[in-house]
């Protein structure tokens, strides 16, 4: 899995909607935290509604890439309250920008820099992780009633 300091890939991915996305245009924006999971995985269930209360902060988009088709896809985003966008890097495609990365579990995370450099990467659900990048976005991932695990692999 590609780590702290490597550069991120040029790419392009369809939205759920069909729309094409390209890391370029994303980091245009500013920084991106990358999530990369597959809808069927409970580590990735879980995770989701996290980093979207992560994406409420603003200061780093998150952008989710699902390894699953549109549908199915969509579907996930409705049921775990998914609002950020999702880019689909599917099987049929050979998942090229998940092997590009070296996703081997997910759920993984990357946050890539303005520069295209990645500053973050973990994979599986580390409490310890999320909370660091919730003081980066100014957006607290856990509410402090909730008994969140410290880890989960992926």
């Amino acid at each position: 899995m590609l780590g702290t300091g490597a550069a991120c890939l040029s790419f392009e991915l369809k939205t759920t909607g069909g729309a094409t996305q390209s890391s370029r245009t994303i980091l245009e924006k500013g920084p991106a935290l990358l999530f990369f999971f597959k809808v069927s995985c409970p580590v990735c269930q879980m995770t989701a509604p996290y980093l979207d209360r992560l994406n409420a902060g603003g200061s780093v988009q998150v952008i989710g890439i699902s390894q699953d088709d549109s549908k199915a896809t969509t579907d996930f985003n409705r049921r775990y309250g998914v609002n950020f966008p999702v880019l689909m890097d599917e099987s049929r495609a050979s998942y090229p920008v998940s092997n590009y990365f070296g996703i081997s579990t997910v759920p993984s995370l990357f946050v890539v820099e303005q520069d295209g450099i990645i500053s973050t990467a973990f994979s599986g659900f580390s409490k310890r992780d999320l909370e660091a990048l919730g003081e980066r976005m100014n957006a607290p991932p856990f509410l402090p009633e909730e008994k969140v695990p410290a880890f989960r692999a992926g």
